[in-house]
């Protein structure tokens, strides 16, 4: 016959509640400083970047094509790429 000995770890009493719940709380503030935090500052710059765009500033966009802004219409901004024609009928 096979006999099995169970032993049970005696845990300490009042220590754990503490630090189970330490784990979520440090987990939270590792994802705002790392994650949240940054974020909130580059999206803070790109509505500044865009905020100080003006009628005839020349930019280039993420594709590279640099351009002119003709006209500025609430989120739409319209550039003038080139002033010549690619060809001509």
């Amino acid at each position: 016959m096979l006999q099995f000995i169970f032993l049970q770890t005696q845990q300490p009493q009042g220590g754990g509640g503490y630090l189970t719940m330490l784990f979520p709380f440090l987990i939270l503030i590792v994802f705002y400083f790392f994650l949240i935090r940054p974020q909130v500052k580059k999206q803070k710059e790109q509505q500044k970047f865009v905020e100080s765009l003006k009628e005839g500033m020349e930019v280039v966009t993420n594709s590279g094509i640099i351009g002119r802004i003709t006209k500025i219409d609430g989120n739409i901004v319209r550039l003038m790429v080139d002033e010549k024609p690619l060809f001509e009928l």
